[in-house]
């Protein structure tokens, strides 16, 4: 079943926030946000905000995305931003791009377990974002109670049923 995903953009402060649009839904939901200040990079951003909504399960396989065109002009940013993330995202599996269609979501399998070399990479980014979270104020229970809940979100997602977890 195909779902398109419509966007509006609340521009706030410099940032911008992406809202889905479903007929079924009674409220909408952010499922990315961008900084436009941030020192993280716009495609990153929007890398990791999708990344996020497909691991727990906001956005669904045959849902259709926004077209690179669309979600550029609604976050007022550069086509080929947008078309970086949207690559990065087909590379990884997540995405099925063809020229002159919109991207949509596919059905992933499960992966292998990440190597020495992504846990480290995974482990610098967490010690880097705690960081991020000390110096804004974040007590280290805070942070803990933060790291707890998203990972108990994850696990109530299709994604983590295709790990074989939880069943």
């Amino acid at each position: 079943m195909r779902r398109n995903v419509r966007v509006s953009v609340d521009h706030v402060a410099g940032s911008c926030t992406l809202y889905t649009h479903r007929v079924q839904m009674i409220k909408k939901k952010p499922i990315l946000r961008i900084d436009l200040e941030s020192p993280v990079a716009v495609y990153r951003q929007i890398v990791d905000g999708l990344r996020a909504s497909l691991v727990e399960g906001e956005l669904h396989p045959g849902d259709e995305l926004p077209s690179v065109r669309r979600l550029a002009l609604e976050l007022g940013i550069t086509f080929n931003t947008v078309a970086q993330a949207y690559r990065l995202l087909a590379d990884e599996g997540w995405l099925d791009l063809q020229h002159g269609k919109r991207a949509t979501v596919v059905d992933r399998s499960a992966p292998v377990g990440a190597g020495r070399e992504a846990t480290e990479g995974f482990r610098r980014r967490v010690r880097e974002l705690v960081a991020q979270m000390l110096a804004a104020g974040l007590s280290a229970r805070e942070i803990a109670t933060e790291l707890r809940a998203a990972a108990e979100r994850t696990e109530k997602t299709r994604w983590h049923g295709w790990l074989g977890e939880g069943k």
